[in-house]
């Protein structure tokens, strides 16, 4: 059986939640690989909305075990509180197992990142200010505290004591802050420490034990390939790796255990934060397909900027990520439209590109060159056989696999689990 990687495919907020959700009651392991609770996840099941921001989709199917990656940073009051809240709503966690590798977000985190996006003024990065960035930026410096450290008193203190060294410099000195004690750090850490325990495991060797034994592991992204910290509109970007390269360092496990990598893309593009955005539509077009398409950010409630599709983007996420499968959501947005412009590459200082250009400049600078497909006015939010949809909304659907790449497997109609075509089963 295979382990299928699930991402997204343009700068987030495409739907893999749903997209994941979809898979999970055929699936038996769903893992976060990357990322924390600065990106978010909304499924819509029986008419109930649930946002998901640091649990995988997968904690919504029964039967499936729910893992949190090594490659995750964990802010473990959020954590308890999206617990809390799910169980309330009858939903059991109880199957929830946590990497003990995975790195902790500490409160000096989030204040350094806080202070930092506000000192950066207009060159700011556009975080959520949820210490994510200052996270892994200790897990590359060596000074990060893991979800194991909570279990050793002593260790867990050093390991606060060495972070908080040179941090509260940076935040007295620098931005006039007051110093954060070992102390006051270690006491709130500790505080989630015996409830953590029972999660807490070598979800490396569970997954791989799990694979061995023939069960199927959906690995799922946070964030999406162009937020990517090394494959994305650099320095605009998470920092961790979105693409599916990270799904084996996030949840070790090797690439030849991977069968399947599908990508999630909207059929037109959003963003949210700063950085360079080429279709971006600054008109009342971009505020009719945010107000259609309801985008707000699931974590910031932050309104996305919004631009039509762009296929030398999704060229793009499919050679990065080497995937076999696309999955396009939101077709029915585009209801209501004459004509529906697609990006088909850039012009940069008179020279066309149909790939993504090398260098950052130049996709600063790009203007996109679009063709014009005919739209559609039907309700297609009922469609379930691509056959039934509008005429004019299949040749839509046609050039776009044409143009990615890849094959699109799967069409979102609608926001409920249930509004789905699918043309290809994804996990054969």
């Amino acid at each position: 059986m295979p382990a299928v990687v699930v991402l997204g495919a343009q700068w987030g907020d495409e739907g893999k939640g749903k997209a994941t959700d979809q898979l999970g009651s055929r699936v038996d392991h769903v893992v976060k690989f990357n990322g924390g609770n600065n990106a978010g996840h909304t499924v819509v099941i029986d008419g109930e909305k649930y946002a998901l921001h640091l649990l995988p989709s997968g904690i919504l199917s029964p039967g499936v075990t729910p893992v949190i990656g090594n490659g995750v940073v964990v802010d473990l009051e959020v954590l308890f509180r999206e617990i809390d809240a799910l169980e309330a709503r009858g939903v059991d966690t109880s199957r929830l197992l946590v990497s003990s590798a995975a790195h902790l977000i500490a409160g000096y985190n989030r204040t350094v990142d806080k202070v930092t996006e506000r000192f950066l003024g207009k060159r700011r990065i556009g975080t959520t200010g949820r210490g994510i960035g200052p996270t892994y930026a200790d897990k590359i410096s060596r000074v990060g505290v893991r979800v194991q450290d909570l279990f050793d008193e002593h260790i867990l203190a050093q390991k606060v004591e060495g972070a908080l060294d040179q941090k509260n410099h940076l935040l007295v000195k620098v931005y006039n802050r007051r110093a954060i004690t070992v102390e006051e750090t270690v006491e709130e850490l500790l505080t989630y420490a015996e409830r953590l325990r029972p999660m807490v495991t070598d979800t490396s060797l569970v997954l791989n034990q799990a694979l061995d034994a023939g069960k199927t592991v959906l690995l799922e992204a946070g964030q999406a390939t162009m937020l990517d910290v090394d494959h994305g509109t650099y320095p605009f970007v998470t920092s961790s790796s979105a693409t599916a390269g990270g799904a084996c360092t996030g949840a070790g496990i090797g690439p030849t255990r991977i069968d399947r990598v599908v990508g999630v893309i909207k059929a037109y593009t959003t963003r949210v934060g700063e950085g360079p955005f080429p279709t971006e539509l600054l008109d009342d077009t971009g505020e009719w397909l945010r107000k259609q398409g309801g985008e707000y950010g699931t974590t910031t409630g932050r309104p996305r900027r919004t631009g039509w599709y762009d296929a030398v983007i999704a060229r793009y996420a499919t050679r990065v990520n080497g995937l076999t499968d696309l999955v396009l959501t939101k077709l029915d947005t585009l209801t209501g439209l004459e004509r529906v412009p697609v990006c088909v590459g850039y012009d940069v200082d008179g020279v066309r590109h149909d790939e993504m250009p090398s260098n950052q400049s130049d996709f600063h600078h790009a203007t996109p060159v679009f063709e014009e497909l005919d739209g559609w006015w039907e309700d297609i939010s009922h469609v379930r056989e691509f056959d039934q949809l509008p005429a004019a909304a299949q040749r839509y659907v046609l050039a776009l696999e044409e143009m990615s790449g890849t094959r699109i497997s799967a069409i979102g109609v609608g926001p409920g689990r249930e509004a789905t075509i699918v043309r290809h089963d994804l996990l054969s």
